[in-house]
């Protein structure tokens, strides 16, 4: 669907989605999206197939990130971790934080190129206390950076794999922090301030160009690394966008925009110039711990796909 306000053309997947926060992109050419009672969706953007193939009990399902093998990694909001949820949705808990520092709101994940775990902790709203986790292969969680601390949001990895884009969402902008060479976290700089609104999510494409959702009011962003924020889709009288929050390209040819919607029930997409960036997928069988090595190793309680027990440790 497109309006007068509109430089993309939104279509609705078709299929009904409990308030999803998240979207994401897997390595086995299929789209996954959460639900805000722990759901995790997976279906198909051309051939209409859906399943819920896993659910987390009094879970709130928020960001998701991917490795090689297909293993969902997903931050849950009321359990205070990320979970790891295999394909045929068993569920374990991958890390909770550490021994000095649990995890408080972890919101949105992102792997680099060595199998860490970059995760936002949003902390509380206007309070400038969030930061984000680094968590290394196996599940060892430490906290990396305290400079992009503003309800700490979405994220995606830069082209280089040598900074992360941040979405602080009060006061409302989108950072980048550097990623030194030795793993630790740089300078951090402001990429685009955007006041009196709410972003949310973000995602990037192969020109360096980043697609900012914002939560409120119900509008997608593109910001050029020239400095140009260009306002693609504005549904001010909320006729599709509900309160629009993560975003992942996606598709065959990675030109396909997918958004959700956390005040809805649906998940659109938008056609793209310019493909998005691949992502990362690391190895599974490096990012597994043996039982015991880490202190958030615990099952989650969780109700996969019919036939499927919850594990009590990672497989």
């Amino acid at each position: 669907m497109a309006n007068e306000d509109s430089k993309i053309v939104l279509a609705n997947v078709g299929h009904v989605f409990d308030h999803p926060e998240a979207v994401a992109w897997g390595p086995d050419g299929r789209a996954y999206a959460g639900g805000e009672l722990g759901q995790v969706y997976r279906f198909g953007l051309t051939d209409q197939t859906c399943e819920q193939f896993a659910q987390v009990e009094d879970g709130f399902t928020l960001g998701m990130a991917h490795d090689a093998d297909g293993n969902v990694y997903a931050c849950d909001e009321r359990h205070r971790c990320v979970h790891r949820i295999t394909p045929g949705g068993a569920v374990a808990v991958y890390t909770k934080g550490n021994d000095e520092q649990t995890m408080r709101v972890p919101n949105y994940p992102v792997f680099d190129d060595d199998g860490n775990l970059f995760v936002s902790d949003s902390g509380d709203f206007g309070a400038k206390n969030g930061f984000i986790w680094r968590v290394a292969p196996g599940g060892a969680a430490t906290i990396w950076d305290r400079s992009a601390n503003g309800f700490t949001n979405g994220m995606c990895l830069s082209r280089d794999g040598r900074a992360l884009y941040v979405v602080e969402s009060s006061p409302p902008l989108v950072s980048k922090v550097e990623i030194c060479a030795d793993g630790t976290a740089g300078r951090r700089t402001v990429v685009v301030e955007l006041p009196r609104q709410v972003p949310d999510g973000v995602a990037l494409d192969r020109e360096g160009n980043l697609y900012i959702a914002m939560y409120t009011p119900n509008v997608i962003y593109r910001w050029s690394e020239r400095g140009e924020l260009t306002k693609l889709y504005d549904d001010w009288q909320q006729l599709q966008l509900f309160a629009p929050t993560n975003v992942a390209f996606g598709g065959p040819d990675m030109r396909t925009l997918i958004i959700a919607g956390l005040g809805g029930l649906s998940v659109h997409t938008a056609r793209t110039d310019v493909p998005g960036l691949r992502l990362r997928y690391p190895s599974g069988e490096n990012l597994t711990f043996e039982s015991g090595s880490n202190p958030g190793q615990r099952p989650s309680s969780g109700r996969p796909a019919p036939g499927y027990q919850v594990s009590d440790s990672i497989p």
